[in-house]
């Protein structure tokens, strides 16, 4: 019987090793996978390349890996936002190292991985220090810069709803890079509200089906403050 319903957090994370690449879902603070980074900051997986949307807010999440000297490089759009003073003080001291690629060759080069794509041809960054010395080509008179798939090792997003055999559906822009991280990774846990029955999800509403996940924790629903962060105690 199939069944990739994961005791807790703990459980799912603990085949996770040093040097892991790690595809965490969420865009800001919308469908940020809390529960699964506090869980690998307590399971101790170091020398991590992270692949986020940004480099993490104020001390929580994804800062608080950062801050735990876990993360040797992370491959971001938006490294540098009002509260991302926890990897700015990294990346200053020379403790970090960042790859800056723009939000969409991000999206593109992560599902290019899923999709099995060995390399792409995108115009995005020609002409800039992004392109680096990266071969660039001229296509029906365009320039172009080509770009590689980003493959993860394991991919922690963020659901609404999923079943025991790993399928998912989201909550609106909650959604953000879970599919492309899921089909792009070795393995994928996900967090879910609601466990469902199997069969009972509509297989219309499904966006990630099961074959791309291979565990499951339910997680409780957390009230939040504006901008998406837990509310104290």
């Amino acid at each position: 019987m199939i069944n990739k319903i994961a005791r807790s957090v703990a459980d799912a994370l603990a085949g996770i090793q040093d040097g892991a690449t790690v595809l965490i879902g969420g865009f800001g603070t919308a469908g940020i996978p809390g529960e699964l980074i506090d869980g690998l900051v307590e399971q101790g997986a170091k020398d991590l390349t992270v692949v986020n949307n940004n480099a993490g807010n104020g001390d929580t999440g994804l800062a608080a890996l950062l801050k735990a000297g876990r993360v040797r490089k992370i491959i971001c759009s938006f490294p540098r936002q009002a509260d991302s003073q926890v990897f700015d003080g990294l990346y200053r001291s020379g403790k970090i190292e960042l790859e800056l690629v723009p939000q969409g060759n991000l999206a593109e080069r992560i599902r290019a991985a899923g999709a099995g794509i060995g390399a792409f041809f995108c115009p995005t960054g020609y002409g800039t220090q992004l392109a680096g010395d990266r071969e660039t080509r001229e296509i029906d008179g365009k320039q172009y810069v080509l770009e590689y798939p980003i493959h993860g090792d394991v991919a922690l997003i963020k659901a609404e709803r999923g079943d025991r055999w790993g399928n998912l559906v989201y909550r609106k822009a909650a959604r953000n890079f879970g599919p492309v991280m899921a089909m792009a990774s070795r393995k994928t846990i996900a967090t879910v509200h609601d466990i469902a029955e199997l069969g009972t999800l509509d297989p219309e509403s499904v966006v990630t089906p099961g074959i791309f996940v291979h565990q499951v924790v339910r997680i409780e629903r957390v009230a939040t403050q504006a901008g998406g962060f837990k509310k104290a105690a």
